[in-house]
């Protein structure tokens, strides 16, 4: 299965995806220094949640489809250096509306849930 959307996502700053089959992708963020918020080495939830958004459109996987909500939750922090991998999930279609469970680790700590809902578009968003 071929990635159709968000074709131009710097995987840097948003992450790689590893994995995708119907209804689901898995996305990893590699922390870098330049997503620190401080000192001691915290990673802005920014870049967890870029992230955490990539892997979900990347579940529905239309080149049409946007994000219309999220509701998120940071369980734990981030650190720079650490690897975030993400888990994305379609659990419901209506029409045009998806429903997407991410659920965010580094190692065996979890540190981000969240649920997307995505639409799919007949153009692009910005098409006039």
């Amino acid at each position: 299965m071929e990635i159709a959307t968000h074709l131009a996502i710097d995987p840097t700053w948003s992450g790689r995806v590893t994995h995708l089959s119907e209804g689901k992708a898995t996305v990893e963020l590699v922390t870098l220094p330049a997503m620190g918020a401080d000192e001691q080495g915290l990673v802005h939830g920014g870049f967890v949640f870029s992230a955490a958004d990539y892997a979900a459109m990347v579940a529905v996987n239309d080149p049409h489809v946007v994000l219309g909500a999220a509701e998120t939750r940071f369980l734990a922090p981030t650190r720079v250096g650490e690897t975030v991998v993400l888990e994305a999930e379609i659990t419901a279609r209506k029409g045009r509306k998806h429903t997407v469970a991410v659920r965010g680790r580094c190692g065996e700590t979890d540190v981000f849930s969240g649920t997307f809902t995505a639409f799919v578009l007949d153009a692009h968003v910005l098409a006039e």
